[in-house]
């Protein structure tokens, strides 16, 4: 499949053959490994946000000017009602099996939401795996009717259909999950060695590969914690009741838990983060995580707390209140460095006195 086709479909300017190749190649072929290549370098483009990197791909550019001016048509009532269900018709076709990055950014526009969504039931394959790109986030239904919210840089594995005794689930990151009752068949969240088994109840579960810990939040509901080894044996760990918070040592094994206010564990959900005597290396990870960074806090300042609420604001914004609320304090933002394969490093901030 050819850029310039893509780029003719949303110029209206596709044959009834060529809609019919741009179909094809989604349902067959927009999986493989060059077609990821392709739209991860995309995504990594958008986001990075460089000159350099638009330049180079003008016609890309041009491509979502063209999707957002339909989008805007759309809203105010202008588009041909036919357009409009051909556009519709195609976001249906595609909406588990296109490529996420792309896909998150049609939906991201044309729904007006925070969220891509992704409906869990209209996979071709019955092993699905939905990744959240980095900077965005991802909401998907799953066929039982539970919800699950994906943080920036997450993954989740599911089955199309639950089969079997139990709903299981495998996530890499963090996942905010809306779990659907039904006792007779629990909902189990594998998050590398911690089980979080629920059977209709709310719960937050954090559990990024580069972090020694795993940590999960119930908001209501009860669910109960197991350790899972590389035998398959597992053991209960206790269960968790409304409020609390536990974060799971993967060295030790050891559970530490609190209770308390638990919407700051919650809130990037909906666009905020909330934080609370927070060191600011603490607020650092986070807002790697986030929008997909590298923020470097320099060693002298890591005694530094906050208590703050950010809600849908840019990191630039952010960076901006953290050293105002400070004033001895001031960052750098490091120029990014296009790597070998056309991508650009992440952006590097450094925090430190000034």
């Amino acid at each position: 499949m050819k850029k310039e086709t893509i780029i003719r479909y949303f110029n209206n300017q596709c044959t009834e053959s060529e809609v019919d190749e741009v179909f094809l190649w989604i349902k067959e072929n927009a999986l493989n490994k060059e077609s990821s290549r392709w739209a991860s370098e995309k995504w990594d483009l958008c986001m990075s946000g460089t000159e350099e990197g638009l330049k180079n791909d003008e016609k890309f550019g041009a491509l979502f000017d063209k999707i957002q001016r339909k989008i805007d048509e759309i809203h105010k009532g202008k588009k041909t009602e036919v357009r409009k269900t051909l556009f519709i018709n195609w976001l249906t076709r595609v909406a588990a099996i296109l490529l996420i990055p792309v896909l998150g950014i049609f939906i991201y526009m044309l729904l007006g939401q925070r969220f891509a969504i992704v409906p869990g039931s209209t996979a071709a394959t019955d092993s699905i795996e939905v990744v959240s790109p980095a900077g965005a986030r991802i909401k998907v239904l799953l066929s039982d009717g539970s919800e699950v919210f994906l943080n920036s840089g997450s993954r989740l594995k599911y089955l199309r259909e639950f089969s079997g005794n139990t709903r299981n689930v495998e996530l890499l990151g963090e996942g905010y999950f809306k779990v659907s009752h039904n006792p007779e068949k629990p909902f189990i969240v594998e998050a590398g060695k911690l089980n979080i088994k629920a059977v209709g109840t709310s719960f937050n579960v954090l559990a990024y590969p580069d972090k020694d810990e795993i940590e999960a939040t119930l908001v209501e509901g009860k669910v109960i914690l197991e350790h899972s080894d590389e035998k398959g044996n597992v053991r209960s760990l206790g269960a968790m009741l409304p409020g609390q918070h536990i974060k799971y040592n993967i060295q030790t094994g050891i559970v530490y838990n609190t209770r308390g206010n638990v919407e700051k564990y919650i809130a990037w959900k909906d666009g905020k983060l909330i934080f609370e005597d927070a060191p600011i290396s603490q607020v650092a990870g986070r807002l790697n995580q986030m929008f997909n960074v590298d923020i470097k806090v320099d060693s002298g300042i890591r005694n530094y707390v906050y208590t703050v609420t950010f809600e849908d604001e840019p990191l630039s914004r952010i960076l901006e209140l953290l050293v105002k609320a400070i004033p001895e304090l001031e960052y750098k933002v490091l120029p990014q460095k296009k790597l070998p394969n056309g991508t650009f490093s992440k952006q590097q901030i450094i925090i430190e006195k000034k």
